[in-house]
């Protein structure tokens, strides 16, 4: 057996008799899949239910109440029964209902007169989701009104009779709008939480191999077994290829397994396996670099442990790891490309949402740039580690 191959299965052993390798390279990432499957996996489409105060009592208030509860919107809403402003807001307040209108007095005199009057939207902080979509119906509503009020101007300027009035605008009602927005397929797949999570939390434990790996050096070597190895006929080159090895196959295998195990028991999607392969190796590669600079930064085995850890949780605070990079501010986003997991996930991300395997390209040569500067750091301080 080649002496590289034999130090990196020496090494393997070693790490794999340690039960935390096997919790944090591979029962944990599995275990937060599972639990994020769970979580929003049974999720169902939103429904929600509203209330309409009616103070108004015309015909246009009537109008949209009969709009709340159109056939095209039985799927979204529910529409119940309040006594009054106060049952209303009663009902926001402990979730009762997802949102409220308020119809003020007024309201349909002040259309037909051309006026606005606005419909106030009774929500909740707890329910932000109801409340956007109760402004944004509130607010369609409004547009539909101001674009009847828009047609009898028009037809009033035009010569129609002012007694034609209420006749144009119960006309111009009934008409739709001539622009619409019609739902076309956009090609694109809806990216799910497992699909976004199973990678963030794979790479994060994946992460936890640096600790482990700049550890065994020192361990290693305050048992004097790296300075038999280097008085050995194979050299000290060969033994940090092999504890390099080592390392990669570890960083592939744990990652590798949640990739796979995630895809089919919990249905995430990484994207097409070739890709997804060479992510994998790219990140694995990274972890070389990240172990490889951490020993040559560290002089003792606590400061090994302690560099390691600052640099795993900064790599995943600013990666996104945590959080959907793409809902965060401009800031992170921006921080999130100096990281080799933030360039990961972004490729993860594409692929699982159906890009073409062309967006990985960047973001994989990013990671493999991420992977040589940090080996290329690590060769140049090497003085450091063989002066001790």
């Amino acid at each position: 057996m080649h002496p590289v191959v034999a130090i990196a299965l020496k090494d393997l052993r070693q790490r794999l008799r340690d039960r935390s390798v096997w919790v944090l390279g591979f029962a944990a990432p599995l275990m937060v899949a599972a639990l994020i499957s769970l979580a929003f996996g049974g999720a169902q489409a939103f429904h929600t239910s509203v209330a309409v105060v009616d103070e108004d009592h015309g015909a246009i208030a009537a109008g949209f109440a009969q709009f709340l509860s159109s056939p095209d919107l039985h799927g979204l809403l529910t529409v119940r029964t309040v006594s009054g402003t106060d049952d209303a807001r009663a009902k926001v307040a402990d979730g009762t209902l997802g949102a409220a209108y308020v119809i003020p007095a007024g309201f349909s005199d002040a259309v037909t007169a051309g006026r606005s009057r606005p419909i106030t939207v009774l929500a909740s902080v707890d329910a932000t989701v109801a409340a956007q979509v109760a402004r944004a119906l509130a607010q369609s509503f409004t547009a539909h009104l101001e674009g009847v009020q828009l047609s009898v101007r028009t037809a009033v300027a035009a010569g129609a009779p002012p007694s034609a009035v209420a006749a144009l605008a119960a006309q111009a009602s009934t008409r739709e709008l001539p622009a619409q927005a019609q739902p076309r397929a956009s090609g694109a797949k809806t990216l799910t939480a497992v699909s976004y999570y199973a990678p963030a939390m794979g790479t994060f434990f994946m992460f936890f191999a640096i600790g482990f790996g700049s550890r065994g050096w020192f361990l290693e070597r305050s048992g004097g077994t790296l300075e038999r190895l280097a008085v050995a006929p194979l050299g000290m080159g060969a033994v940090l290829v092999g504890k390099s090895l080592a390392t990669f196959v570890y960083g592939a295998a744990s990652l590798g397994t949640v990739a796979l195990v995630s895809s089919l028991a919990f249905g995430a999607d990484w994207g097409p396996p070739p890709v997804v392969v060479a992510l994998v190796l790219a990140l694995a590669l990274t972890l070389v670099g990240l172990t490889a600079l951490v020993i040559t930064l560290a002089r003792t085995e606590r400061q090994a442990e302690g560099i390691a850890s600052i640099i795993t949780f900064g790599l995943v605070l600013l990666g996104g790891n945590f959080v959907f990079i793409s809902q965060a501010p401009d800031a992170v986003r921006t921080l999130s490309r100096l990281t080799p997991n933030g360039w990961a996930l972004r490729a993860f991300t594409d692929l699982s949402g159906g890009a073409s395997w062309t967006a990985a390209v960047v973001p994989l040569l990013a990671v493999l740039a991420f992977a040589a500067g940090t080996a290329l750091v690590a060769f140049l301080l090497r003085g450091r580690v063989l002066a001790r």
